[in-house]
């Protein structure tokens, strides 16, 4: 049984952060199994927020080593995202986990992979996911072209995933740091 299906899309626009999620968990290729899974979160005291795509107890076990790395780095995003992708990379059990994060803080935005990758993105707009594309795709255009601020364009370009994606649905959850 292969669960799959989520779209996580995350914006930043001068100090403001948003990352968004949707809300469905699918089973194979055409059973909707929930529809308001929550798949963004807050981390370290509510500084850094992350959303994942992939497996959902795999996502779990990742952003709680992830929040021990950000204490263990006394909350440094970049040092503690290049210490979780080495132990990713260099551990045979974490290896086999199938999931991706996007996290950030008032200062930086990383995607975190499996593949021990560590993406800052060149524009301040990530995706991940089934509808990954289409989010990031649309968050581009919104940002390059709108005066909107990050939550909306994060929740614009996840609905718009949505209305392609058959792996999205639009119960979208939203976290924000800053602005």
């Amino acid at each position: 049984m292969e669960i799959r299906g989520t779209t996580i899309c995350a914006v930043r626009r001068g100090k403001q952060v948003a990352i968004a999620g949707d809300g469905q968990v699918t089973i194979g290729e055409s059973t909707v199994f929930k529809s308001s899974a929550k798949k963004v979160r807050r981390l370290y005291g509510g500084k850094v927020i992350t959303g994942f795509a992939g497996s959902v107890a795999d996502a779990f076990a990742l952003c709680e080593r992830f929040e021990e790395k950000l204490t263990q780095c006394g909350g440094n995003l970049e040092r503690a995202a290049v210490n979780l992708a080495q132990e990713w990379r260099g551990d045979a059990v974490m290896r086999k986990l199938e999931s991706m994060l996007i996290v950030a803080d008032q200062d930086n935005m990383l995607i975190l992979s499996g593949n021990g990758e560590v993406i800052d993105p060149d524009d301040g707009v990530a995706a991940i996911g089934s509808g990954g594309n289409y989010a990031l795709a649309a968050a581009r255009a919104l940002v390059q072209n709108t005066e909107l601020s990050a939550e909306e364009i994060a929740v614009k370009a996840m609905n718009i995933a949505a209305s392609i994606c058959v792996y999205t649905n639009d119960h979208i959850s939203v976290e924000m740091i800053g602005g």
